[in-house]
This record gives structure tokens, C-alpha cells and sequence, in this order.
């Protein structure tokens, strides 16, 4: 991943979730809610995790491994799960070179995760290997929208955006998952205008054929 992406988010994780917190009550957390309320399958991976947002969501008796680019996000991520008391295999990886081996996982869940991942197809198709066939694969993100005035000007707006650390806000993101190869279930319009998109798709049968077996979270 490119080196300015995992500069930014060390230079952001002390304050990011202070910069969240006013919105997350009333307007993240209803949608990180309905994110994991989908999981299926005990096993689970959360993709940048982040300082741990989604924690609180986290459904009982599923085991979590999360990751992030970012040292100093998961080293907050952790304080997190331990005032939580979760038990979560937390460790600092790139997206588009995840270190687990095949098809280990039930479902993974990403949030507000591919707008800021430079190749976005390398990550999901990274996801498709190490998500079992047929598993889950969860996201929640902010796209382009689809209507020519604002469309255009979301397309003016962002390399502002990206300078200033809040990711593509132009990118095709259902596209951009049928590109990688994986199969679209449904897509679900969560607020203004397809801005905001609940996306659930999974794992074709014939993916990571051949491969090794899954992974048992014991390394």
C-alpha cells in the first residue's frame, strides 16, 4: 500500500475517533449495527479496524481477528477491546497483503474501508482468498453518486478529498466488487440519495480452489 496512506492514518489515529464521536450515536451507529446484525459463521474478520468502532457491535460468541495499516489505530483498538472485555486477535496488515491463509474466514466485514485502500480490487480479491467459498463478504461505504450534477462534482472534489484524509469520494464501489470477482446478493441505499451503501456479497463456490485449507486462528 502506498506509503502516504499509512502516514495519513498514523497522523489521524490519535484524534480520529474524537473527530467521530459527535456522529457516531445518531448516524453510524444505527449502520454499524445493521452491518454486524448480517454476520454468519464464527469466525470473522474485520478489515481496518480502525480505532475500533464497530467493537461495541461485535455479536456474542464469534471469534473476531481484526487488522489495520496503522500501528498507532490498532494499539487503540486494543485499549478498546480491553475496556470492552473482548477478546479480539488484533495485528497491523496491509489490505491488499493480507497473511492469513486460505479460506479461513466465515465472513469479513469492512466500514468506510475501500474509498482509502489504493487498489481497491487487489483488497477485495485479497478477501475473496481468504473468505471460505460460499462465506460472507460485508461492507459498508460512501460512493459516487449516480446522478450527473453531483456525480461530476464529487469527481472535481476528489483529489481535495483524498489531500485531505478523507478518501475517494467518487469511487463505483458495487462495480468495484463484481470486478474482483465476487458474487453482488444485495445492495442496500442507507441515506441520501445512494451515497451510503450496504453492500453483501460473497465468495463464488470455485474460489481458492486447489488451495490450502482453512485457517484456525492458531498460528
Amino acid at each position: 500500500m502506498e506509503a502516504y496512506t499509512l502516514e495519513r492514518w498514523q497522523r489521524v489515529a490519535p484524534t480520529y475517533g474524537t473527530v467521530e464521536r459527535f456522529i457516531e450515536r445518531r448516524v453510524f451507529g444505527p449502520w454499524r449495527s445493521r452491518i454486524w446484525s448480517l454476520v454468519r459463521g464464527d469466525h470473522v474478520l474485520e478489515v481496518a479496524v480502525g480505532t475500533g468502532s464497530n467493537m461495541p457491535f461485535y455479536p456474542p460468541g464469534i471469534h473476531v481477528t481484526a487488522f489495520d495499516i496503522s500501528s498507532a489505530r490498532v494499539g487503540r483498538a486494543r485499549q478498546r477491546a480491553q475496556m470492552l472485555g473482548l477478546d479480539v486477535d488484533l495485528r497491523v496488515m496491509d489490505a491488499e497483503r493480507l497473511e492469513f491463509p486460505t479460506g479461513g474466514f466465515d465472513t469479513a466485514v469492512a466500514t468506510w474501508v475501500l474509498c482509502s485502500v489504493p487498489d481497491a480490487v487487489a483488497a477485495l480479491r485479497e478477501l475473496g482468498r481468504v473468505v471460505k467459498p460460499k462465506g460472507q463478504i460485508l461492507l459498508l461505504e460512501h460512493v459516487r453518486v449516480d446522478a450527473p450534477v453531483i456525480g461530476r462534482l464529487m469527481d472535481w472534489l476528489d483529489p481535495w478529498a483524498v489531500r485531505r484524509g478523507a478518501g475517494h469520494i467518487n469511487r463505483h464501489t458495487v462495480e468495484t466488487v463484481r470486478q474482483a470477482g465476487l458474487e453482488v446478493e444485495r445492495v442496500e441505499d442507507l441515506a441520501l440519495g445512494g451515497l451510503v451503501k450496504l453492500i453483501v456479497a460473497w465468495v463464488p463456490s470455485t474460489a481458492g480452489a486447489g488451495q490450502e485449507g482453512a485457517w484456525t486462528g492458531i498460528d
